[in-house]
C-alpha cells in the first residue's frame, strides 16, 4: 500500500468515526443545555430559599419585639398596681389603657407567629425545591461526564449510561413540581 493510499484509509476511518459519534456528541450538548438551565433554577431557588430566611428571621423579630413590649406593659402595670393612689379613678383608667394595650398586643403577636410559621413552611417548601434541583443538576453533570466518555473509548456502554444518568436528573429536577 502506498502512502497515499493509507492516509486516504486513516481519513476515512477518522471519518466514519467521528460521524458514528454524532449522537454521543449532541447527546452531550443537550446535556450541557440541561445542566445549565438545572443549575439556573437551582441558583434561584436557593435565592428565594436566602430571602424566604430572611423574612422568617425578620417576622420572628417583630414577634419578639411585640413580645418585649407586652411583658414591659405588664410589669407597669403590676407597679402601678402596688403603688397606692389617690385617685381611684384615675388608677382605673390606666389600668384599663394597660389591658387593652396588652391584649392588642397579644393579639397582634398571635398574627404575626401565624404568618411566621406560614413563611417558615413555605421556606422548607423552597429548601425541598433547591435540593431537588441540585440533585437534578448532580445527575446530569454524571451523565455528561460518562458520556463523553464515549468519545474517548469509543464504546456506546458510556453512551448509554450517560443517557440514563441525565433521565434520571431530568426526571429528579422535574420532581420539583411535585413537592408542596
Amino acid at each position: 500500500m502506498s502512502h497515499s493510499e493509507v492516509e486516504e484509509l486513516h481519513e476515512q476511518a477518522e471519518h466514519g468515526h467521528a460521524a458514528g459519534m454524532a449522537p454521543v456528541s449532541f447527546t452531550m450538548a443537550l446535556l450541557a443545555v440541561l445542566v445549565a438551565v438545572v443549575m439556573l433554577l437551582g441558583h434561584r431557588s436557593h435565592t428565594e430559599e436566602i430571602l424566604l430566611q430572611n423574612r422568617v428571621t425578620d417576622e420572628w423579630a417583630y414577634y419578639q419585639a411585640k413580645n418585649l413590649r407586652r411583658n414591659n406593659l405588664e410589669a407597669l402595670r403590676d407597679v402601678m398596681g402596688t403603688l397606692s393612689s389617690k385617685d381611684e379613678q384615675k388608677t382605673e383608667a390606666v389600668e384599663k389603657k394597660f389591658d387593652s394595650s396588652i391584649e392588642r398586643y397579644a393579639d397582634e403577636q398571635k398574627e404575626i407567629e401565624h404568618e411566621a410559621r406560614a413563611l417558615e413552611s413555605e421556606l422548607k417548601q423552597t429548601a425541598r425545591r433547591a435540593d431537588r434541583f441540585d440533585m437534578g443538576e448532580v445527575l446530569l453533570e454524571i451523565g455528561l461526564v460518562v458520556t463523553s466518555i464515549t468519545l474517548l473509548t469509543g464504546k456506546r456502554s458510556f453512551w448509554y449510561m450517560g443517557m440514563g444518568f441525565g433521565a434520571a436528573g431530568i426526571v429528579v429536577a422535574s420532581t420539583v413540581f411535585l413537592v408542596r
